[in-house]
């Protein structure tokens, strides 16, 4: 259903008709369609944050609170900072919005284990976001890839918000990560990963004869 909406919504976003309030109820079930489908439109999802700037009468907190959760499946991307930006400083007060901030800037601290602890007091908030927790690990795997040679074991799990064996296992063969013997699992050579470049100055003699005129 999202694929089929998808091509609909595009249309409805050309031109001026873009912020037509009256397509606003169409776009809402576009939203919900992405959480219970594991899709995502953020070009969708802005106009809807717009529409709500222009139609502030409108507005809907379950909503809202959906598009900033599928902005953070998103993430290293930075869709969670440029939806943040539509919404008005009222509604950024509102307890669900805090929830949403707070897990944002804990992903964006890496304060992962942290950020499990927290997801565990709001598991309502979550709810019919389909695939948000596998997003979220997806973004800790891209973190943990860039960062660490070898890693404890322990940690990973804790990292991953302590999956069980088998999907900790799933987790590491799909990045390729080996588990040592020693309890460590091996990420990458990061001394491989560095790539060097060459820096060439051109200064040509017209570009530095004022300077030279000066010093005479």
């Amino acid at each position: 259903m999202a694929e089929a909406m998808r091509a609909t919504v595009a249309s409805m976003l050309k031109g001026i008709d873009r912020y037509n309030p009256d397509n606003l109820g169409t776009l809402e079930r576009y939203v919900e369609v992405q959480a219970r489908e594991n899709a995502y439109d953020l070009e969708a999802n802005l106009a809807v944050l717009k529409l709500y700037q222009f139609n502030p009468s409108y507005y809907q907190t379950s909503v809202m609170v959906q598009i900033l959760l599928k902005a953070l499946t998103n993430l290293p991307h930075t869709d969670f900072v440029l939806c943040k930006c539509l919404i008005d400083q009222i509604h950024l007060e509102e307890p669900s919005i805090q929830k949403v901030k707070l897990f944002a800037d804990l992903l964006e601290t890496c304060e992962f284990k942290q950020f499990w602890i927290e997801i565990d007091k709001s598991r309502d908030l979550i709810e019919g976001i389909a695939g948000f927790e596998d997003s979220i690990r997806k973004f800790i795997c891209h973190v943990v890839g860039i960062t660490y040679q070898t890693i404890d074991k322990s940690i990973l799990f804790e990292l991953l918000g302590r999956v069980s064996e088998n999907q900790l296992k799933q987790w590491m063969n799909k990045y390729g990560w080996k588990e040592l013997g020693d309890g460590t699992v091996f990420i990458a050579n990061q001394e491989e990963n560095v790539k060097t470049k060459n820096i060439t100055e051109k200064i040509d003699f017209d570009s530095v004869a004022g300077v030279m005129t000066i010093c005479r």
